[in-house]
């Protein structure tokens, strides 16, 4: 909401495009019947105060060299005992 730049009283969006993709036009009308204004604003980014921390990029998994030995149970592996 924006105050009717003549009466000032409140004003309503009626539509709205985006110029790019920091900078969007408005078109408003003044919500007092004696007035009813109608008007264009447009609003951009000005600073970015604060942002999220970046993501953590993923390390492909590394499997210790123990996992990596192949255990066979069975008759012939060697997890087989007398």
């Amino acid at each position: 909401m924006l105050r009717c730049p003549l009466c000032r009283s409140a004003s309503h969006t009626r539509t709205s495009r985006y110029i790019s993709e920091q900078t969007k036009e408005s078109y408003y009308q003044c919500q007092n019947i004696e007035c009813s204004c109608s008007f264009k604003s447009v609003e951009s980014v000005d600073k970015i105060i604060s942002q999220p921390a970046p993501k953590p990029v993923d390390k492909p998994m590394t499997v210790p060299a123990a996992m990596m030995k192949r255990n066979t149970l069975g008759r012939y592996g060697s997890g087989f005992q007398l």
